[in-house]
């Protein structure tokens, strides 16, 4: 063998060994940026899961006071004066949000931080929610479509005369199901059945829906949007393999 094929081949290997190990530490960096997005999204949501813990506990305190000074007026047969601080305190208590729990940490921050934002915007809400783990779905594609279906309604329900959002997480079927409904003043599929943003920033909005789509493609899973009974549906379901 030549010199020059030796030292050819001996070229050619490293180059191929060095491509190697360049894909590997891209590969490598990408997933450090991943989990250390995911490290620092952890972090914000469990500040804000203890800060709606410590409202909790805030209120049961605050409520025994309440308690012992509307006990006080009644004792002092001052019932006026008894009814007027109730109506205080439960008008108070209405708009004090109280923290919903899930087997799903992901799923706790979403729910809470969404919905704590939409009762401070007047807008009431009900809740079912079983204890599913979700655990087909990474957290980045879970969050992305509870959180866009929580947002579009949340943001729909603003300029609705009633305000009023049901979310319902729930397993049917052998599907883990997501639906988050809000009620509308007008068909929303009949003015726009193709759901597309009526913002001026569309690079920037109407992405949504196409989003929550797609995730639940990628996990084999389905997205049914409808509307019933004045109100806007969109429900996701991933299938559960055992």
């Amino acid at each position: 063998m030549s010199k020059y094929k030796e030292l050819s081949e001996k070229y050619e290997r490293l180059e191929q060994e060095y491509t190697a190990c360049l894909a590997e530490n891209l590969d490598l960096k990408y997933r450090l940026d991943e989990l250390s997005a995911e490290h620092e999204q952890s972090r914000i949501r469990q500040q804000d899961v203890e800060r709606l813990y410590e409202n909790a506990r805030r209120l049961k305190h605050d409520m025994r006071n309440h308690i012992m000074v509307i006990a006080s007026h009644l004792n002092a047969g001052e019932v006026d004066e008894a009814r007027e601080y109730l109506s205080v305190v439960l008008d108070n208590l209405t708009r004090v949000y109280s923290y919903i729990k899930t087997g799903n940490s992901v799923m706790n921050y979403i729910i809470n931080t969404k919905l704590e934002y939409a009762q401070q915007n007047g807008i009431a809400f009900k809740a079912e929610i079983e204890n599913l783990s979700f655990e087909a779905m990474g957290s980045v594609d879970f969050s992305a479509v509870l959180g866009n279906m929580l947002d579009n309604a949340v943001e729909a329900s603003m300029n609705a005369r009633e305000k009023f959002i049901y979310v319902s997480v729930c397993r049917k079927r052998g599907y883990e199901t997501i639906t988050v409904k809000n009620r509308i003043d007008r068909s929303v599929l009949a003015e726009n059945p193709g759901l597309s943003t009526t913002k001026p920033d569309k690079a920037g909005h109407g992405v949504g829906i196409t989003q929550i789509k797609s995730i639940a493609e990628k996990y084999g899973g389905m997205t049914d949007i409808y509307e019933e009974d004045g109100q806007f549906c969109i429900t996701v379901m991933i299938p559960v393999f055992s």
